[in-house]
């Protein structure tokens, strides 16, 4: 029987995963490669774009190896890592620089320097970005101002620039295409959010040049056909948005109040807006959704620096258990934590407090204290923390949480998803799929090809497996969100010179 699949390419931080879908929003082949991460210095993470190609080129041709005589792909979707930056030579395709991470530090003096000069609130009331070396612009500009005649071979046109999607795009088409989607190019310091495309006051503001920017293109739409030299087929890209609005996509996050959590190594939490942008007072982000020809979206972001970094901690640093799924049934082996609080802020806090100086804390012990209370405190950390981000995003968006949607990896842990439900007084649900970023990307290709533009086809695709209700009352909630303020304002500002 002749199958129709989408082809979802992942491509992450440390790994690139390929994976074929059907038009249910099953999963039916993956394939995953990691590649190798380099730290010339401290707080510098840096890439080899040859590294990023290699690895999710090898990962497509794994899964369409196993296509039977009747499969049919009928499109490409990618997601990525998004604020990455790169810049390739226009006529060979050859990097002229590593991709700076997104995680990289390295433009740190360049924001200072920015910020010094005044120009922060204009770039955030255009992008709804923070001026941070977490985005792309700051990257170039550092890349402009370490390699001589870049900055000149670019005003050229020579050189072009773009975020892990727009490379790969490039490559796979045989640089016949140089396009992005609204969800990464607004993650660059160059988007104007209000006006929905490039900004020649943000380009002159950061000294980059218009000509080697990607032409944004609709997350469903067409991105250009693969030269069937790198796939073996010439197959449509008809796909591409950035990891976190893909997930979101997947969830089906589209009408106010409508909320999705990655729970990875930190997490990540996207909550829908409506038509209009939200300015944020509380350190939050604004975004755009993925735009799927349905209109404009909005949402705001929020970010928890270290949520399933904690179980690692338990188990790499206190080794308290041997692998990271035991910290479920460790503790369920006691009711509650014992009266310990463990505020999980092993780098710092991130929203609504924004604390780089603030450490990780474990409070209330006593001679009673075993492993499975300190297991429990931090699953009840890890979920007072998205509770803390939900606050601020319902307090800026002025509409409350309807229910939140979960992936990620500590999301297969029980306890935790009912910890959360416990603390948010809300319905928490996980879907069948929990590879949500390339069903999201696997889902806007598919639309453009019509193959999720049914009611039914999108309903299969995000089928609920389990919701977990909320067991406490609004009195206990608030008591237990009380204590757990109560030992944030404790970890605050520790670290000194």
């Amino acid at each position: 029987m002749t199958r129709r699949l989408v082809l979802a390419l992942d491509q992450g931080t440390t790994s690139s995963r390929a994976i074929l879908f059907d038009d249910g929003g099953r999963p039916v082949a993956t394939a995953q490669r990691e590649f190798p991460q380099h730290t010339p210095s401290p707080g510098v993470v840096e890439h080899d774009p040859e590294d990023i190609w290699s690895s999710q080129v090898d990962c497509a041709r794994d899964v369409l190896a196993e296509l039977g005589p009747g499969d049919a792909v009928m499109a490409v979707g990618i997601t990525n890592q998004r604020e990455t930056a790169l810049l390739w030579d226009r006529d060979t395709g050859r990097p002229v620089a590593p991709a700076i991470v997104w995680q990289s530090r390295v433009s740190a003096p360049i924001c200072e320097r920015m910020k010094a000069e005044g120009l922060e609130a204009t770039v955030r009331s255009r992008t709804g970005l923070l001026l941070d070396p977490y985005f792309s612009a700051t990257k170039i500009v550092h890349l402009f101002e370490s390699r001589p005649g870049l900055a000149e071979r670019c005003r050229r046109g020579e050189v072009l620039f773009g975020t892990v999607d727009s490379f790969l795009i490039w490559r796979l088409t045989g640089g016949r295409v140089h396009a992005t989607d609204r969800t990464n190019a607004s993650r660059t310091l160059l988007y104007d959010l209000a006006e929905g495309g490039w900004s020649d006051e943000l380009c002159g503001l950061f000294g980059v040049p218009r000509r080697m920017l990607p032409e944004i293109r609709p997350s469903s739409g067409s991105f250009g056909q693969t030269d069937a030299a790198v796939l073996g087929v010439a197959l449509p890209i008809l796909g591409c948005a950035g990891d976190q609005q893909a997930a979101a996509y997947a969830h089906g996050c589209e009408e106010p109040g409508d909320a999705k959590n990655t729970y990875g190594t930190g997490a990540f939490l996207l909550f829908a807006t409506g038509i209009e942008p939200v300015a944020s007072r509380h350190g939050l982000l604004a975004t755009p959704a993925c735009d799927d020809g349905t209109g404009r979206r909005f949402m705001l972001e929020g970010s928890v620096f270290v949520a399933g970094a904690v179980v690692q901690w338990l188990r790499d640093g206190l080794g308290i258990i041997d692998r990271a799924a035991d910290v479920g049934p460790l503790a369920a082996s006691v009711p509650d934590s014992g009266g310990v609080v463990l505020v999980p802020a092993l780098a710092g806090l991130g929203t609504p407090d924004w604390d780089p100086r603030a450490r990780g804390l474990m409070i209330g012990l006593t001679r009673g204290t075993g492993r499975g209370h300190i297991a429990r405190a931090a699953l009840e950390g890890i979920a007072a923390s998205v509770a803390d981000v939900v606050t601020s995003m319902e307090a800026d968006a002025g509409r409350s949480l309807t229910h939140l949607r979960v992936d990620g990896g500590a999301s297969g842990c029980d306890l935790l998803l009912q910890l959360q439900a416990d603390l948010l007084g809300v319905r928490v649900d996980r879907p069948a799929v929990l590879e949500t970023t390339a069903l999201g990307v696997a889902m806007l290709a598919g639309r453009a090809c019509g193959l999720f533009d049914s009611p039914d086809a999108t309903a299969s695709a995000r089928r609920i497996e389990r919701s977990f209700e909320p067991s406490i009352d609004a009195a206990a909630r608030r008591g237990k969100l009380a204590v757990w303020r109560d030992a944030v304002g404790r970890s605050k500002a520790w670290a000194r010179d």
